[in-house]
């Protein structure tokens, strides 16, 4: 499984790459805090497929890596090859780079 480190997902933030961020958190704990990405919560990933793109890379993330790392298995199985697991999810985002940033 391919994977991102928060210092790389800024990076490509900044120099506006297009790529999808995908947050598969439930909806509660993106409403807290989040990186302005796309919220699929991990239990319907597949029924929202769709929405996600085979065509540009798609970096996936949670709160630690765990169910972004679910995510993508569950996917790959689907013919998605584009997929990056972000390391430590938001909760290295805000260790990072936003000490303040709530996190549930």
């Amino acid at each position: 499984m391919k994977e991102i480190t928060v210092e790389e997902l800024k990076q490509k933030i900044d120099q506006q790459e297009d790529f999808q961020l995908i947050d598969v958190r439930e909806e509660f704990e993106y409403e807290t805090s989040n990186l302005d990405g796309e919220n699929i919560p991990l239990a319907e990933i597949l029924l929202e497929q769709a929405k996600i793109s085979k065509d540009k890379p798609v970096i996936i993330h949670c709160r630690s890596g765990k169910r972004s790392a679910q995510a993508i298995l569950l996917l790959e199985k689907e013919g998605y090859t584009n997929l990056a697991n972000l390391q430590g999810g938001i909760l290295a985002w805000k260790e990072t780079f936003d000490p303040s940033m709530p996190v549930y």
